[in-house]
């Protein structure tokens, strides 16, 4: 399934101009003026900073963001860092309002961008989100629940269809992104609250509170450009007496990596170094055996799991 191709519907805070009926005939365009209309948030809860790394996809980071205006009720501020897009990425975020945009000249990779947006994040809550992803009615509300339910959690995630086995759900049904929504919708319903713990959890979508940063600190840079940055995290947050949770009750689509397919870049190769790089530094083979390297790693050393960001 291909991202919707979508017109650039805003520019600042004026519509373009273009026929209304047109813009009214347009999935985008009805998220638009619900977002022109009503550009606040439509809650006094604390404030989510949803960070977003782009490089390229130009066509994947539309979709994901109107997505996120349209099914986010909370109080959020939305941070995109660009790793030197070509594509006319960046002239869309520009043209996004309140949105903090940071524009790199090189790409900084996936640890490096997202430690940029930790960097600057104002939230309680922080959610680090892929730009080839597409939210769902009232995701962020149920990952958002779990998370303040239960203290003994640190970071939670959702379902979706191209993603880590123990959070995927294959095969779905929809062939276009209305049904999914609709596929959404019926599975949470069927859900509601529900979820399980796991040793690791997909880099996709994951939410934490501040206070766990301040703690474990940021995503490790040496895992540049990308993968396994997220286990690693996640690996330092279970060492730090913090559990890992699937809110089963959340489905997010994910049209699956897409920067390096986009982009081009050797993906195998890159995996291989990651993972090697991941094994070489907890000093392990095998991903079965990270709940042994948890309890070996305890308690949680400042000097040896703290990542500065």
């Amino acid at each position: 399934m291909q991202p919707l191709n979508v017109q650039k519907l805003m520019n600042g805070r004026e519509f373009p101009i273009i026929s209304f009926r047109v813009v009214l005939r347009s999935l985008y365009g009805r998220v638009l003026v619900m977002w022109i209309n009503n550009n606040t948030p439509t809650d006094n809860t604390p404030l989510t900073s949803i960070i977003i790394l782009t490089f390229n996809g130009l066509s994947f980071t539309r979709e994901c963001i109107f997505s996120i205006f349209q099914y986010t009720k909370e109080n959020y501020e939305l941070i995109v860092i660009d790793n030197g897009s070509t594509d006319g990425t960046l002239k869309f975020l520009r043209s996004l309002p309140n949105a903090k945009v940071i524009a790199n000249q090189k790409n900084r990779g996936f640890s490096g961008g997202c430690n940029q947006g930790l960097s600057i994040a104002k939230g309680e809550n922080i959610v680090l989100l892929n730009n080839d992803t597409v939210v769902t009615e009232g995701w962020l509300t149920r990952l958002l629940w779990r998370l303040n339910h239960d203290g003994s959690i640190g970071i939670v995630g959702p379902r979706s269809n191209i993603i880590v086995w123990h959070q995927a759900i294959m095969p779905v049904s929809y062939k276009s992104i209305q049904q999914m929504q609709t596929f959404a919708s019926k599975w949470t319903k069927t859900h509601h609250r529900q979820g399980y713990e796991v040793d690791q959890l997909s880099g996709l979508c994951m939410v934490f509170k501040r206070s766990l940063i301040d703690v474990i600190g940021g995503l490790d840079e040496r895992f540049f450009p990308g993968y396994y940055e997220d286990t690693d995290f996640c690996i330092r947050a279970q060492i730090s007496e913090k559990k890992l949770w699937v809110a089963n009750d959340v489905f997010i689509h994910h049209y699956g990596s897409s920067s390096f397919k986009l982009n081009k870049e050797m993906h195998a190769e890159i995996l291989k170094e990651s993972r090697q790089k991941f094994f070489d530094k907890w000093m392990m083979d095998d991903l079965k055996q990270i709940r042994e390297i948890v309890e070996r790693e305890k308690p949680f050393d400042q000097e040896r799991h703290y990542i500065p960001f």
